[in-house]
Formats: structure tokens, C-alpha cells, sequence
């Protein structure tokens, strides 16, 4: 009896360690050859298993494999492509089943965020159906930070470490021309309904910046943010404001919604640091710069968590010893064993608890008056900025980053159509 091959996908936005779990799930079905055939990838993520697009990763070099643990973005590619539900377009996941089929895969490790594991666990569901089984498992990866159970999302820490530092630094550099120049800073950061993200730029107040932070869980008052604007500034000559792109009003609105839809359905955010810029402008006249973090911040593998690498590589090792186990319709987590010292374990939670189920920053994470964050939560955010990664750097002083081949395997269905 032949292996089973497995198939591998990242999906949504990419991070700068999501290619470590990518590391953690080949390099351990390597190690497992007795048991799993061939690693295939889909390219550009699960439309390249849409479209009949694999990649095989056996062409590739050991070496290579290793390097991806030091390269950012997604090797493979990824997409913003969201399966509908079953009822809606049951011939996409029929298709999905159809290529595994063709291409005897019988493990599907998905690396992405909610809408991941919804996927995950809806095709987890139709193979059984159909009559042919394929282990479902969900490697965690979100930026955002919002996956519920795990304690954390691999490519969070280093976009947390990004934040901080840069924030801290930025606030240097005003501080030394507050006296006659820009008196307010204002940093865009990630995070449409969760202010993770946000959080870690309000660990500067530990380095005596005055900061103010603009959360998505906080519903934001104008009048109450200028006074506190004007309280900074007044005290300390300047203030940096670190805003989540997902920071709204009372009625639900956000502060900078364009009124169009991404690929996922969401709402399609502008810039909200222009708009809170242009807001202490108006109210107080001070001189102000911005600044988006936007790309940035997720994919600065320079600067990665040392912890957040570890547990992006130890998340896709873990996917693939799970399915070997004979587990399916899961993902593995990450369970906080002790945060002083930090020490952290594997676990593991069934999808069906976690699609469709979003982590926002808990309320004793933000001071009283929602601006700024808690003794628990600088608990729970420093063990995971902890440590540096550094790639290594070539002669000419730029990180030796990998670029895969690529190569893709023959196809044996027509050609798919997407609607």
C-alpha cells in the first residue's frame, strides 16, 4: 500500500516566522518518510489546491528547507480567499477533495487564521462525507493575535517586538525636537477588531514616554482623547499615539472605513492615522507626523522574537506528529505554563472551537481609562518579545534570505473555473 502524501497551504496575510511552522511541518514529514509520501504546497495557498497547482517540495534541498526558518512572507505564496460554506459553494470543496484524490494526499495541514480554520474544519467534514478521509490540521498564524484557545499566534511576538521598538525609537527622535518642532507622533498598527497589536506600543511607558493608545475594544470619545493629548503634551512636551486600524466609534463605525469590502468581506479600512493626525490638529494646533507600520511590521525578520520563532516552528512540527497520531479537526496551541520565567508547552483544541471564534484583548488588559494597558497585560506581552532571531547577513550586508524553486507537479484534472 502506497503513503499517503500531505498537502501543505498558507493562507491570508503572511508573517515573518510563518515560514518556520512551514520549516516545522516539512523538515518533520521528511523525518517521517516511512509514513507520509510527498509534501506538496499549494501555490498562492489554497487556490493553488483549487487550481491544481503543487508544488513539490521534495525538489527542494534540505538546506533550503532549513533557511525558510530565517526568511519572512510566505515561500510558498498566500492568498485572501475565502471558501464559502458548504451550502453556498459545495463544488469548491468537492474540488478540493477531488485534487487530494487525484494526487493520493490524505493529510491537509492549513497554515493561516480564523478563516483558516473554518476551511480546515469544513473540509475535515466533507472528506469523511465523501468517502475519503483526509486529517485536517490547523497550524495558528495570525499577526492579530485573535485565535481563541491557543495563547498565543505565532507571528504576533515579532510584530509586537517591531511595534515596541519602533515606537520607542520614533518617540526618542521626537522628544529631541519636541521644544521646536513635532509635538505629537501617531503610529498605525494592525488590528481591525482586536488591539493586541496596539498593546505592545503601550509598553514604552515603561521607558518614560508618554504614550496614549487607541483600542478597538475601547469605544473612542473625542473629546476625552484631545484632553489627554493636551495633558501629554503640557506634561512632557510631546506624546506618541500608537492607533489600531480597527479603533472605533460608539456606533460601531470605524474611525477610518472607506465603505468597501476586502476578498474576506470585511470592511476595507484608509489610514486612521491621518484622520486621529488631523483631529489633534484641528483641536490643539500641535505640529504632528504619522506613520503606518502597515507591511512593515509583519514582515521585519530582522528584528523577530526569538520565542515567537520557536513557536512557529514547534506549531508545524506538532501539526504533522498530531496527524500522525491519527488526530484530525484540530489544531495545535500553545499552552503559558509560567510567564516569570517564561515557559510554554503544546496543546491542542478541536476547530469546531475554534472557527468563526475571535480573541479580543480581555478588559483587565486596558487601564480605567483606556489608554494604555495593565500590569497583567506587560505580564503577558514581554516573555514574548523576548530573545532575537537575527538572520544571518551576506558580504554585502543584506539577510540571506531563501527563494524556493517552486516546481510544480503534473496535473491529472481539468482545469477548474472560479466564480
Amino acid at each position: 500500500m502506497s503513503l499517503k502524501n500531505a498537502f501543505y497551504a498558507q493562507s491570508g496575510g503572511v508573517t515573518s516566522v510563518i515560514n518556520a511552522s512551514a520549516c516545522g511541518v516539512i523538515e518533520t514529514s521528511r523525518k517521517n518518510s516511512d509514513k507520509i509520501g510527498k509534501l506538496l504546497a499549494g501555490r498562492n495557498g489554497i487556490i493553488g489546491a483549487l487550481g491544481e497547482e503543487l508544488i513539490d517540495t521534495s525538489r527542494e534541498t534540505d538546506a533550503d528547507i532549513a533557511a525558510l526558518k530565517n526568511t519572512p512572507a510566505g515561500a510558498f505564496g498566500s492568498c485572501r480567499f475565502k471558501l464559502k460554506g458548504l451550502e453556498e459553494n459545495r463544488r469548491e470543496y468537492e474540488r478540493l477533495i477531488e485534487v487530494f484524490k487525484a494526487h493520493d494526499i490524505g493529510y491537509f495541514f492549513y497554515n493561516g487564521g480564523g478563516d483558516s480554520a473554518d476551511t480546515c474544519f469544513k473540509v475535515s467534514q466533507l472528506s469523511a462525507t465523501m468517502g475519503y478521509p483526509v486529517q485536517a490540521i490547523h497550524i495558528p498564524k495570525t499577526v492579530d493575535n485573535d485565535l481563541p484557545i491557543t495563547d498565543v499566534c505565532p507571528g504576533f511576538g515579532s510584530v509586537a517586538k517591531y511595534i515596541a521598538v519602533s515606537a520607542l525609537e520614533a518617540s526618542f527622535d521626537v522628544s529631541s525636537m519636541a521644544k521646536t518642532s513635532t509635538k505629537v507622533f501617531i503610529l498605525e498598527v494592525m488590528g481591525r477588531h482586536a488591539g493586541w497589536i496596539a498593546a505592545a506600543g503601550g509598553l514604552i511607558d515603561d521607558y518614560g514616554v508618554p504614550v496614549l493608545v487607541l483600542f478597538p475594544e475601547v469605544d473612542f470619545n473625542h473629546d476625552k482623547f484631545i484632553a489627554a493629548v493636551k495633558r501629554k503634551v503640557e506634561t512632557h512636551g510631546y506624546c506618541t499615539i500608537v492607533v489600531s486600524e480597527g479603533a472605533r466609534n460608539a456606533d460601531g463605525s470605524f474611525l477610518a472605513e472607506q465603505g468597501t469590502r476586502d476578498a474576506f468581506g470585511h470592511a476595507q479600512l484608509g489610514g486612521v492615522a491621518p484622520v486621529v493626525a488631523n483631529m489633534v490638529k484641528q483641536a490643539l494646533g500641535y505640529k504632528f507626523h504619522w506613520a503606518v507600520a502597515d507591511y512593515l511590521q509583519r514582515s521585519a525578520r530582522h528584528i523577530a522574537s526569538a520565542s515567537d520563532l520557536e513557536q512557529a516552528y514547534a506549531l508545524g512540527q506538532a501539526g504533522v506528529e498530531m496527524a500522525l497520531a491519527g488526530k484530525n479537526s484540530i489544531m495545535p496551541t500553545i499552552e503559558r505554563i509560567s510567564s516569570k520565567p517564561y515557559r510554554w508547552q503544546i496543546g491542542s483544541a478541536a476547530l469546531a472551537d475554534v472557527a468563526n471564534v475571535e480573541k479580543t484583548m480581555p478588559l483587565d488588559f486596558i487601564n480605567d481609562d483606556g489608554f494604555g494597558i495593565t500590569a497583567k497585560c506587560r505580564e503577558y506581552l514581554y516573555p514574548l518579545i523576548q530573545g532575537e532571531a537575527y538572520p544571518e547577513y551576506d558580504e554585502r550586508g543584506m539577510p540571506r534570505y531563501v527563494v524556493l524553486k517552486n516546481e510544480l507537479v503534473d496535473k491529472k484534472l481539468g482545469d477548474f473555473v472560479f466564480q
